[in-house]
Formats: structure tokens, C-alpha cells, sequence
């Protein structure tokens, strides 16, 4: 790395928001609509219409991983993706919580989701608002919470009990895909409640531990 006159090392540049991570990350927001539209085509009944939410729905977990990787592989992290990424995330999977809740119509699901979206939306306001100067690393609860999210509602927005009404040698695999989705959404139904504790402790540790650190 060359050097200043002044024998200072030069900051680096800061990349650009027109970049390949973030249209990944505006392609994600945009899809939310669609998607939407997909699932509930039809009151979520239309077989054709729930395999495109499945499409589309994969494609946004497939950028979602991709666009990471590119920011952090070519250093292209930036103000704009910091603040879209975790929009986006919390975009598209809230609306499969809700469309999933309007298409099952069951206290339970609803009550899941209700959980989970202020869990989530909560974590996500503080982390862009108050923990500007406070530093959570991901637990590997909230890795494995999304992970778990993720094949959940990818799963549900498969439209497993109806294809069995068109196609009857799918009626039983599409029962038992559809039991595994909901042991998995279960799942990360608890780690989404865990994975919330340990976020929450740890911010009030951190800033605990702020105010009680003498001044310089």
C-alpha cells in the first residue's frame, strides 16, 4: 500500500452505493409486493400462484446470502446496506408471516407472528437507532434462527394440502413436508424468543458496563 509524502497511510475510499450488493439488496425490497400477491392470489389457494411465491421467496434468501458475501469479499459495505440489508430481511419474511397467518386463519399461527414481528422489527429499529456506538455480534442463536425462518416459510409457501387435491399421490408427501414446516417454524419460533433475550441482555451488559466505565 503506497503512502503519503507525510508517510501516513491514505484511507481507504469509500465504495459506492451503486453497487452489485446493494441492487441485490433494492432487488429484495422490491420483490416483497409480488411475493405477496403470489402467496395470497386466489385466498392462497391457487397451486400455480403459492409455487411462484415458493420461487420468489427463494430467490430473495439466495440474495440475501449472495449480496453479504460480495460486500464483504470485494469491501463493499456501505451506509445505504447497513440500513436496507436488515429492511429487506425483515421485509420479506414478514410478509410470509402475514400471508401464511391470513391463509391458515389459526390463533396459533397468528399469534406467532405477532411474536416474532415485534421481536424482530424491535432488534432491527435498535441496532440502526440507539447502538450506534454499541457493538452486538450475532449470536449463533439469531444464525441459526434464520436459518430455521428461512426453510419454514419457504416450505409453507408451498402450496403442500393443496396439491393434493389435484395431484392425489402427492396428498401424503405434501402432508408430511407440511408437519416438517411446522416442526422447523416451531423451532424457530423458540429461537427467535431466545435469540431476542440474549440481544436485549447483551445491549443492556454492554451499556451497563459503558456507564459504569470512568472517564478518561
Amino acid at each position: 500500500m503506497s503512502e503519503t509524502s507525510t508517510g501516513e497511510t491514505p484511507a481507504a475510499a469509500t465504495p459506492s452505493n451503486w453497487n452489485l450488493p446493494n441492487a441485490l439488496t433494492t432487488l429484495r425490497i422490491v420483490l416483497v409486493p409480488f411475493y405477496g400477491w403470489a402467496l395470497l392470489y386466489d385466498g392462497g389457494d391457487s397451486i400455480t400462484w403459492r409455487t411462484v411465491a415458493w420461487g420468489i421467496f427463494f430467490v430473495a434468501m439466495v440474495t440475501d446470502k449472495v449480496d453479504g458475501d460480495i460486500a464483504r469479499a470485494r469491501n463493499l459495505i456501505t451506509d445505504f446496506g447497513k440500513i436496507a440489508d436488515p429492511i429487506a430481511d425483515k421485509a420479506i419474511t414478514g410478509m410470509a408471516f402475514i400471508g401464511l397467518s391470513i391463509i391458515m386463519d389459526t390463533w396459533w399461527m397468528w399469534t406467532i407472528t405477532v411474536v416474532v414481528l415485534v421481536r424482530e422489527w424491535a432488534v432491527t429499529l435498535l441496532r440502526l437507532s440507539v447502538l450506534k456506538s454499541v457493538v452486538i455480534a450475532a449470536a449463533q442463536s439469531g444464525k441459526w434462527k434464520t436459518v430455521a425462518q428461512a426453510l419454514a416459510l419457504g416450505l409453507l409457501s408451498l402450496p403442500l394440502l393443496e396439491v393434493g387435491d389435484e395431484v392425489g399421490w402427492l396428498d401424503v408427501p405434501g402432508q408430511i413436508t407440511w408437519g416438517v414446516a411446522i416442526v422447523l417454524l416451531l423451532v424457530a419460533f423458540v429461537l427467535t424468543i431466545w435469540s431476542g433475550y440474549e440481544f436485549f441482555r447483551d445491549v443492556w451488559r454492554q451499556r451497563h458496563s459503558i456507564r459504569s466505565t470512568p472517564a478518561a
